[in-house]
Formats: structure tokens, C-alpha cells, sequence
């Protein structure tokens, strides 16, 4: 079932980019007061944020006077973090490290910072200590919910699939229940796909007309999900293309520039009239759409960059020249890149542009906001949405981090770092019912999706799921202790009846997949400010025992796909059981206190309810 030439010409070409990034806003002056700080198994780093960094890389060295190097925690993709603290983690007990860090801006890293060294410890007697004071005094604020704006998913085409899938699946019926779990479930409201141009969903007719009919079909069936579509312009139809040999994935979608730009301006014209007429022009406003997926690599683009800015040129004036009021923009690039690029063309020539988008994986999104707020003080307009359209632990297919532990407090770290500084984090992508450089051959083989083929629910599922389930509005949560806030994260809600603490122990360190016992630690969460009383304290947790599909699949000697007995042993244990701890009676002092032990990977949620 799978062309492994894809994925070959894929592995390729993967790295390499179709053009040079413009210059763009010029180097920042270096992090000032660098503090490293030696923990168990880890080494603390904090220092000053600089206005305008778009993040920071932090360098490290063997010894005082070098050489640097980047941090590389082996995510695959950008190396710089958004913001401190950042947690060492790829180190050993005893030994001294030297770091600097530099500030990331358009144009990359600047200067480094001055040095500041620490020596990790090694393991005590007992657990590490972390400490998360919740303060209930405080009026509960909004929780931004960047996470239940848009989700990935494989192209919509796969709504009509009539052949059989992996394992035997019926892939349409299962790419549909994957979209109604990640609306019920989570909350999610859009769904974003490759492919709107595929030729199974658009023809270009002999008089040089299109027909929409396939995609009448997909998206009639998509909109049935009650979700709304991201409008991907892409791929290139083959009779547009400049060079129609020029494809990526198996499904072989064509790349390439356009052999006449008018002709791409009337296609997504047309496209842009028949979506209103079809599903009404006060629905489609409210869909974004975003011009092509990644031209800043060359296996997705054989343009340059200026050709990339002249392609999503023609989309935006073609939309807005139908509708105003639809939302445009780009550059879907991969990498954090060319973000600025966009830009800067868009303010010159006065281009529309209402989002930027782009991605990352393997660390948390970059903060985009000083870009898109110079742009909105130079033109005087709205300031630009900031959307991370793809998300995740890795860039790579069939790589067996995702169905690991260590991706579910990853998922918490970014969506937390990404509630101040983004619109939309977007999570790449809800099913393994995915055929990009071949179908999944077994069932738990490393693919993208939130949830397996049959929809089993990683733990990177219930990672959003804790996340969804927070009650109310958010409260102060501050850690104290052993890699506080660099490695043991929190959030805080809080209704009339209810305090909510969600607390993970992650690092985005993935040579520790597998997890490190140095790094578990023991956390003791104190919440401040309640009225007195009794309260119920219940829980739910992910780790190696809890919310693992893949080990209840090791445990019944998983080998490719389930028969029919295991099917139903993977679907009873599909599910993250309330546990109940304790009740507790809040005295005159209004406090409460629970320590738990959360593992490295791991996610442990609170709930004290006043009974």
C-alpha cells in the first residue's frame, strides 16, 4: 500500500529551503543577567527578556572560554525557545556546564550573552521537590484557548475514500468520527487540510473554467462535522503548473510555480465565488484563508521567494476582490520563517493580510507579536492574527515520539507558552488515518495523529483533554523548588465551587523519551483564599501506567494490527478514570494542601470541590 519513493524524495529534500529569508529587522542586543542554577539532573536557566526578541538559543560549552554551541534537544526542527526559564536536562550529575544565550529576532541569533556556569546534582534519598501555590483570592481571568481554535488534519478528499484502509479500517467513516471526537471532546472549531486543489476535488475544464464538484462533495460531508474548514490554497492543478512533474507525498500534489499568474488569480477568484454562493457569504467570512503550506522548502515549492510573495499576492487580491470580509494569509511557512518577509512585502505594496501563520515542532512557538505590531504601527491597520497552523512534539512521519508519554506534558508546555504570545496553536494533526508518505502499517507506528487508527486516544490526546476540562477562569499559580517552571509547569481555574490545578513534569529534551527517573519529582500543590469547609479532592493522571494506549497494546502482545479480543481490550481501557484522593477540611487559615508524585514524563490534574 505504500510507495516508499515518497518518502524517500521526501527525506531528501525535507531540509532544504527554496530561497534565502529576506534580512528583516536586524540583530537585538544580547539577554542580560544570565543565571544558571544546578538542580537534580538538570541545570536552571533564567535571565532578562529583551523587547523585541523573537526568542532566544541558548549555547553551551564544556568549559569557560568554549566553543558555544547550540542546545540541540534533538526536536528536529527550531532550536531558539520563546522565552525563559529553559531546563538543561541533557546533562550529568557532577559535571560543570557553560552557557550563553543569544536573542532570536527575524534575522536569527545575535551576540551571545556573558557566561554563567552550574553543576548539575545528582539524585538524593528521595524525590526533588516542586511547590505550586495556588491563589483562590483572585478574581478568575479568561483562559485564552488557543488550543480549541484549529486542528491538522489529512486532506478532506479522505471524507469520500472508498477503498479499504490500514488494519482493514474504513477510512472515511473513521477520518469523520476523528473530527466529530476532537469537536465534542476537546472543543476544537476549525480544521485545517492540505489539498483543496486536488484533482479529485477540482477540474479545469476545456474552456478554461473549473469545476467544483468533488469539492462540493468533501466539504458538504466535512460541514456536516459542524466544524469549519481552513481554506488551504493549495496544491497547484496540473494544468496550471509550470512544471507538473514537480510533486511531493505519495498522492504526488503538484508544487509548482504557476505557468501563468492570472490564471492562479482566477482559479482562487472562482474558488472564493462558488464557496459563497454554495454555503452562503455571511458562513464563508468567517473562514480563513490561508495561501499554500510551506514554500520556504523546496519540496514544496520550486519557486523562490519573491515568487511565493507574488503567488499569496494574487490569493489575497482575488479573495478580497469576492469578499472584504474573508480573512487571508500566509506564509504557512515551516521553521518560524519568512513571517517577516510577508510582511515587509505586504507594507509596501499594501497587500491585505489579516493572519500570519507558520510552524514549528519540537518546542514551544516562537513570539511573534513584535513583528506583527511594528507592522500594524507602520500602516495604521488592525494588527495581523498570529496563527500557528501546524504544531508538534516532531516534524518527522512515523517517528515513535508520538505515541509516547513524553509528548503529553510536551503538548501542556507549549499551549501554555503559547496562551500569552498567539491566536491559535493548532495541533498537527487529529488522526493516523494519514497517507502523506504512506499509510500507517501497524498501529502504533509514530504517526502525527492525536488518535490512532480505530481512534484509540494517545497520551497526547488526553494531554488537551486535561486541558479542555479546566473549569472556569484562570488563577495565579506559582512554583518554587526544583525545576520549577522550566520543567514542573502549572495552570489554575477556578468556578464558585471548584479550583482546578493542572501540573505536569516534562522536558523538551528527547533523548529522555523513554523518561529519567532523576528528573520525577514530588510536587505539593497549596491553594491559598478558600472558604472553609470540606472538599472532595479528585484527580486524573497520565503517565507510563495511566492514559497509555501503548502500553495496554504492549501488555496484550501487540504486534501490527488487533484482532478482534484485542480491539475490544484497547477500547475498555480507552478512557482516563477519576481517581479519588481524599477529602479535605479547609480550617480558618483557607488553605488546602496535596502532594503528589508525578513522574518525568508525566501529567497529574487536581480538582477540590466544596461539598
Amino acid at each position: 500500500m505504500t510507495d516508499t519513493s515518497a518518502r524517500r524524495d521526501w527525506e531528501q529534500r525535507i531540509g532544504m529551503p527554496s530561497d534565502e529569508r529576506l534580512t528583516g529587522i536586524g540583530e537585538l542586543a544580547p539577554p542580560q543577567d544570565l543565571v544558571a542554577e544546578a538542580g537534580t539532573g538538570l541545570v536552571r536557566l533564567d535571565w532578562r527578556p529583551v523587547d523585541g526578541a523573537l526568542g532566544y538559543l541558548v549555547h553551551r560549552a564544556s568549559t569557560q572560554d568554549g566553543p558555544f554551541e547550540p542546545l540541540d534537544h534533538l526536536g528536529g526542527d527550531v532550536l531558539a525557545v520563546p522565552h525563559p526559564p529553559y531546563a538543561d536536562t541533557m546533562v550529568e550529575p557532577g559535571a560543570t556546564y557553560h552557557y550563553r544565550v543569544a536573542t532570536w529576532s527575524d534575522s536569527g541569533a545575535g551576540s551571545l550573552s556573558t557566561t554563567a556556569s552550574a553543576t548539575p546534582q545528582p539524585a538524593g534519598p528521595a524525590q526533588a521537590r516542586v511547590v505550586v501555590s495556588v491563589d483562590a483570592t483572585t478574581a478568575p481571568a479568561p483562559l485564552p484557548d488557543v488550543w480549541r481554535r484549529m486542528i491538522g488534519a489529512e486532506h478532506f478528499s479522505l471524507l469520500v475514500w472508498d477503498r479499504p484502509g490500514p488494519g482493514g479500517s474504513d477510512v472515511a467513516a473513521e477520518y469523520a468520527e476523528a473530527l466529530r471526537i476532537m469537536r465534542d471532546e476537546i472543543g476544537v472549531r476549525t480544521v485545517r487540510a492540505h489539498g483543496t486543489f486536488l484533482p479529485e476535488t477540482v477540474t479545469v475544464r476545456e474552456d478554461g473554467g473549473f469545476d467544483f464538484a468533488g469539492l462540493d462533495e468533501v466539504y458538504d460531508r466535512f460541514l456536516e462535522s459542524g466544524l469549519k474548514p481552513v481554506v488551504e490554497l493549495s496544491f497547484m492543478p496540473l494544468a496550471l503548473c509550470a512544471d507538473p512533474e514537480y510533486t511531493v507525498f505519495e498522492y504526488k500534489a503538484a508544487v509548482s510555480v504557476p505557468k501563468d499568474w492570472d490564471r492562479w488569480g482566477d482559479l482562487v477568484r472562482a474558488l472564493t465565488v462558488h464557496l459563497r454562493e454554495r454555503y452562503g457569504a455571511d458562513e464563508v467570512a468567517t473562514w480563513e484563508f490561508e495561501v499554500w503550506n510551506e514554500a520556504n522548502l523546496e519540496v514544496f515549492w520550486n519557486g523562490t521567494q519573491e515568487d511565493y510573495h507574488r503567488l499569496y499576492e494574487v490569493a489575497a487580491r482575488a479573495v478580497k476582490s469576492v469578499d472584504e470580509r474573508i480573512p487571508v494569509g500566509g506564509p504557512s511557512s515551516a521553521a518560524a520563517s519568512w513571517v517577516g518577509a510577508l510582511l515587509e512585502h505586504c507594507l509596501a505594496g499594501d497587500v491585505p493580510v489579516d493572519f500570519v501563520s507558520t510552524h514549528t515542532y519540537g518546542n514551544a512557538p516562537l513570539d511573534m507579536r513584535p513583528l506583527t505590531r511594528s507592522f500594524a504601527k507602520a500602516t495604521g491597520k488592525a494588527e495581523p492574527e498570529i496563527l500557528w497552523t501546524e504544531w508538534g512534539v516532531t516534524p518527522t512521519h512515523f517517528h515513535r515520539v508520538n505515541d509516547t508519554v513524553f509528548a503529553a506534558p510536551f503538548v501542556l508546555r507549549g499551549m501554555k507558552s503559547a496562551i500569552a504570545t498567539t491566536d491559535c496553536l493548532s495541533y498537527w494533526v487529529a488522526s493516523d488515518q494519514f497517507e502523506e508518505l504512506g499509510w500507517p502499517p501497524r498501529l502504533l507506528h509514530g504517526g502525527f495523529g492525536l488518535l490512532t487508527v480505530g481512534n484509540l486516544r494517545k497520551p497526547r490526546f488526553w494531554a488537551l483533554a486535561m486541558l479542555s476540562a479546566l473549569a472556569g477562569g484562570r488563577i495565579p499559580a506559582t512554583l518554587t523548588g526544583d525545576g520549577a517552571e522550566a520543567m514542573v509547569e502549572a495552570l489554575a481555574t477556578a468556578t464558585g465551587s471548584t479550583v482546578d490545578v493542572l501540573v505536569w513534569n516534562g522536558t523538551l529534551d528527547q533523548s529522555k523519551i523513554d523518561g529519567a527517573a532523576i528528573l520525577d519529582r514530588t510536587v505539593s500543590v497549596e491553594v491559598s483564599g478558600l472558604t472553609p469547609g470540606r472538599y472532595e479532592v479528585s484527580s486524573t493522571r497520565v503517565d507510563a501506567e495511566h492514559g497509555n494506549i501503548q502500553r495496554v497494546w504492549q501488555e496484550l502482545g501487540g504486534a501490527e494490527w488487533p484482532d478482534g479480543r484485542q480491539w475490544d481490550a484497547l477500547r475498555a481501557a480507552d478512557t482516563l478514570p477519576i481517581e479519588y484522593l481524599a477529602d479535605v477540611e479547609v480550617g480558618a487559615d483557607a488553605t488546602a494542601s496535596v502532594t503528589v508524585e508525578i513522574p518525568m514524563p508525566g501529567i497529574r490534574s487536581l480538582r477540590l470541590t466544596r461539598r
